[in-house]
């Protein structure tokens, strides 16, 4: 059992009131969805979603348990340490990374647009039309990415049966 916790982020968490039901979920995809299609990176899952303010979480908060605190600058053998010089001491970090895109294989291709993000028409790259990612931006989610692996499966599939040009 944990004598103490620190919870630190990278960022302020953003809660969500109320349900996470189908609307809440369209929404979500429709913004990332925006966001790739401009060229952007696509934000976080969670970054889309926003954070569940459940009764669980809410009572956290009262209780002070979820205290959040910017990312520290530096771990040190037995602690880490924020850039003003206060520190925590830490015997375990848990290192939650989420869900990062790892597209730096494909920079060769040139992909990348003014904004930092690859522009997307559903999980086809328009710059190269070869090119699908299923499980970037809007298909970054278990529900997403199935139904984008199998709109990708049959365009790709398309794709190779239409005549050279």
């Amino acid at each position: 059992m944990a004598a103490a916790t620190t919870w630190v982020t990278r960022r302020p968490p953003v809660f969500r009131d109320g349900p996470f039901d189908a609307e809440a979920g369209r929404a979500a995809v429709a913004r990332v969805d925006e966001r790739v299609r401009a060229g952007l990176p696509p934000q976080s899952v969670v970054g889309a979603t926003g954070l569940a303010l459940t009764p669980a979480v809410r009572a956290a908060q009262e209780a002070g348990v979820l205290d959040r605190r910017p990312m520290f600058d530096r771990i040190e053998p037995d602690r880490v340490v924020w850039a003003d010089g206060t520190s925590e001491p830490a015997d375990v970090i848990l290192w939650a990374t989420g869900w990062r895109a790892a597209l730096g294989h494909l920079a060769p291709l040139g992909l990348r647009g003014p904004g930092g993000g690859i522009a997307m028409d559903g999980t086809r790259v328009p710059a190269d039309p070869r090119i699908h990612l299923v499980g970037y931006g809007p298909s970054a989610s278990t529900i997403g990415a199935d139904r984008a692996g199998r709109a990708a499966a049959h365009e790709v599939a398309a794709l190779l049966a239409a005549p050279a040009a």
